[in-house]
């Protein structure tokens, strides 16, 4: 059974889960290291993709950045004739130089966006782009403004048909939920080890959809770590940078790996992996949730789809999660 959510104010109904698409795009780098997740395999990527869709996974969240466009790139390829089938969620922000694989800065001009939404066009092998999101989380929210009225204007022209940002910040949210027309949804960090109830009760307020990134926390969340874990340098997590929490000097920080053990139990209830009880938690917490966990290998695509057919967790382990990790985490949460 595929699990639906709509897709904020909009009408569009996608898979409870989607598929994030960071990790396929390879290695690529910033000034401060790299970007991306360590060498991958296309082939495997394409046979991914294609196994999401036997799935009944309907949304596919990438960015012109996540391998300097080598990750839209290949998620086009391989949706082909069924692109009308999903919904391909992309983002745009980020300068970069693809020869060279490298993210160089910024842009927040209206210039730039309408290019940027061309050449993501191109990659994508599409006419169009089901929601374009903002990839610059803390843009001031005047400049911010300044893109909604050519948003609006491709959306008339119908190159796109929502939009939205990937931002944490409650009033950057809050600024586009309020006066972006066509902004459906918020993307944003969530996952059972990082709350963000702020920010999901601008999603409610608006009626937003809230967009989950980081739902495994970079993979702590589903198990394979342990304190001997180590990671490639081509790997963000193995020279992360400083918002990158969970990992230190290229290994799990052991204060997560702490407070994954304190919960194992109760998320993998009821025949559930480790994986799947993280999903579930989001599921719980919000029904504006819609996690997307990055895939690039069959394996995991199937072990994240295969979290619809559990569900959400019920109110009584939502319960018992939050009352496990209240010292650990600080404050509890409250489902919406």
């Amino acid at each position: 059974m595929t699990m639906t959510r709509t897709l904020g104010r909009s009408d569009i109904e996608v898979s409870a889960v989607g598929m994030g698409c960071w990790a396929i795009g390879g290695p690529f780098w910033t000034d401060s290291g790299p970007a991306g997740w360590g060498q991958t395999d296309d082939d495997e990527s394409i046979r991914t993709i294609h196994r999401a869709l036997d799935l009944g996974v309907t949304l596919f969240d990438t960015a012109d950045a996540y391998g300097t466009g080598h990750s839209e790139h290949l998620l086009g390829r391989a949706l082909g004739e069924r692109r009308g089938d999903v919904v391909v969620a992309t983002k745009w922000g980020n300068t970069m130089d693809t020869s060279a694989k490298r993210l160089t800065g910024a842009d927040a001009t209206p210039a730039y966006l309408r290019g940027a939404a061309e050449a993501s066009l191109r990659r994508l092998g599409t006419d169009y782009i089901d929601l374009y999101q903002l990839h610059l989380n803390d843009l001031p929210i005047s400049q911010a403004e300044d893109l909604l009225s050519t948003l609006e204007d491709l959306v008339d022209a119908g190159t796109l048909r929502w939009y939205g940002w990937s931002t944490d910040f409650p009033d950057r949210a809050a600024a586009w939920g309020r006066d972006g027309r066509h902004c459906t949804a918020i993307q944003h960090n969530l996952s059972v080890l990082h709350d963000a109830a702020e920010v999901l009760e601008v999603c409610r307020t608006h009626r937003l959809a809230s967009l989950n990134r980081g739902p495994l926390a970079m993979g702590m969340l589903t198990g394979k770590f342990s304190a001997s874990s180590t990671l490639g340098t081509d790997d963000v997590r193995g020279v992360p940078p400083e918002w990158l929490i969970y990992f230190r000097d290229g290994r799990p920080a052991p204060e997560w790996l702490e407070r994954v053990a304190a919960v194992r139990d109760v998320l993998t209830g009821g025949g559930r992996t480790l994986a799947q009880g993280a999903l579930a938690w989001i599921w719980a917490r919000s029904d504006l949730t819609i996690p997307i966990p990055g895939c690039r290998t069959v394996a995991q695509i199937e072990e994240n789809a295969a979290a619809m057919e559990h569900g959400p967790l019920s109110p009584d382990e939502l319960a018992e999660v939050e009352r496990l990790l209240v010292e650990l985490r600080g404050q509890p949460v409250r489902a919406m």
